[in-house]
């Protein structure tokens, strides 16, 4: 399903600033359900993706999904728009460079039937 490999390198710089963001982010892409959703999300129609849309395939309730995006959203990967009652997300830049580092190939898929 997805191609892994790291054939493009990944910078990484001894800037101490750069240091706890950059660790933060892998810290958060450490968890696998964190790394299924921001997969999620980039492989949704117009690379964006509601709660509601990423909830089913994690078999998780709606709450633990939310706060494991909340974490990805205060480490950077993550983009937060508010639209009425319901939350949608995007990568951000420097998420999709990391993506891009690690070589993973993602599928574009389309939601035929929204779930909000």
């Amino acid at each position: 399903m997805y191609a892994y490999g790291m054939s493009v390198p990944l910078t990484l710089t001894k800037s101490p600033a750069d240091l706890p963001l950059l660790a933060t982010q892998f810290k958060a892409l450490g968890d696998s359900t964190r790394l299924e959703l921001m997969i999620n999300v980039a492989s949704s129609s117009g690379a964006e993706a509601c709660v509601c849309d990423l909830t089913p395939d994690t078999g998780l309730t709606q709450g633990t999904v939310s706060h494991h995006l909340r974490i990805l959203v205060e480490a950077g990967l993550l983009e937060r728009a508010q639209r009425g009652k319901w939350a949608y997300y995007s990568l951000t830049q420097p998420a999709r460079e990391i993506l891009s580092s690690m070589n993973i190939t993602i599928p574009i898929k389309t939601i035929t039937e929204a779930n909000c």
